[in-house]
């Protein structure tokens, strides 16, 4: 079994991706994490578009600079109708459970030997247009996702951290 700091440790923000296709197999396993990721009282609000022809990789492009050649994109979104809300203050728990599965997808990437970069510089309104999302699908994040190509690199900031009693309150 993987030990999971370690895990956490080595994925890093991925932005040049190898010219190679995911297998469905491989594909498949990511898209198990995120079916099974944490909601808020379990209503799976998670919506996922699966971006790998040259079609949507191009609809990709026109939305965001940052697919750095990856072979696929995953754009997460949820479901305004049936998040749960807080009952105290009515607060929508989607963008939450969004990030959730985003980082269900990013660690089950890692962990099968690929790559991802979590994306928020998008433009959400021309996901929702281009890919002729719902009204009531909310794009959150896009994740470029493939293999890391060989000469691919962490950014330099990072393996900055802040110090643990830094982040203590």
């Amino acid at each position: 079994m993987t030990n999971f700091l370690n895990l956490a440790k080595s994925r890093y923000s991925v932005r040049k991706f190898a010219d190679k296709a995911i297998p469905q197999e491989v594909m498949a396993q990511v898209l198990e994490a995120a079916r099974i990721a944490p909601t808020g009282a379990n209503a799976q609000p998670q919506r996922i578009k699966v971006a790998t022809s040259a079609e949507d990789l191009t609809k990709i492009d026109a939305c965001t600079p940052c697919r750095f050649g990856a072979p696929a994109v995953l754009l997460v979104c949820y479901d305004k109708t049936v998040c749960w809300r807080r009952k105290f203050d009515g607060k929508s728990c989607g963008v939450s459970d969004a990030c959730i599965v985003t980082t269900h997808l990013m660690l089950q990437a890692q962990d099968l030997g690929l790559g991802t970069c979590w994306v928020m510089h998008f433009d959400p309104a021309k996901a929702t247009e281009l890919f002729n999302l719902p009204e009531n699908i909310v794009p959150v994040a896009m994740l470029p996702i493939g293999y890391i190509a060989e000469d691919a690199e962490p950014s330099p900031m990072h393996s900055q951290r802040y110090a643990l009693e830094d982040i203590l309150i």
